[in-house]
């Protein structure tokens, strides 16, 4: 099964420029997720990291293996579009190259343990068949917050 960056965008809040995966070409559920994140010089975070030198940020593609992550939960939940899948833990993590405009990640997310309600998975960035990024990531399924936002609130 794979999913493009429409269907994604119904399982996930995030949206530019913090929506890090741009298409999923393996889904099984409860069990594994494969994604891609095509990097480009457009993304905003190279302005600033580093000029010259651009460098995505290693906290930017965990953020990608647990968007991937995310998408695997979610799709559990009758009403996903109600709820959010937020970090509680980073473990391990290893940065073993650097990812830079031109490349394509290739990220690869395995569950470790799956709960209606929390999550433990193992996630594996690659470039060219080569480990970019490592880290065992846990989350946990939160309700999302209302609409309602605090200057309507004052508005009232």
């Amino acid at each position: 099964m794979t999913f493009t960056i429409q269907e994604i965008l119904g399982f996930l809040p995030h949206r530019y420029p913090f929506l890090l995966i741009d298409r999923i070409v393996e889904f099984e559920r409860t069990k594994r997720v494969v994604a891609l994140k095509n990097v480009t010089i457009n993304e905003p975070f190279f302005q600033g990291h580093f000029p010259g030198a651009p460098i995505m940020p290693g906290v930017l593609v965990i953020e990608a293996m647990a968007q991937a992550g995310a998408v695997l939960m979610l799709s559990e939940m009758p009403d996903r579009e109600k709820k959010l899948a937020v970090f509680t833990g980073i473990d391990n993590a290893k940065f073993r190259r650097q990812v830079v405009p031109g490349d394509q990640l290739r990220i690869e997310v395995d569950v470790l343990s799956f709960r209606t309600r929390a999550g433990r998975m193992t996630g594996k960035a690659y470039i060219d068949g080569k480990v970019a990024c490592e880290a065992t990531l846990t989350c946990m399924i939160v309700s999302r917050p209302t609409e309602n936002t605090s200057t309507e609130a004052a508005n009232e």
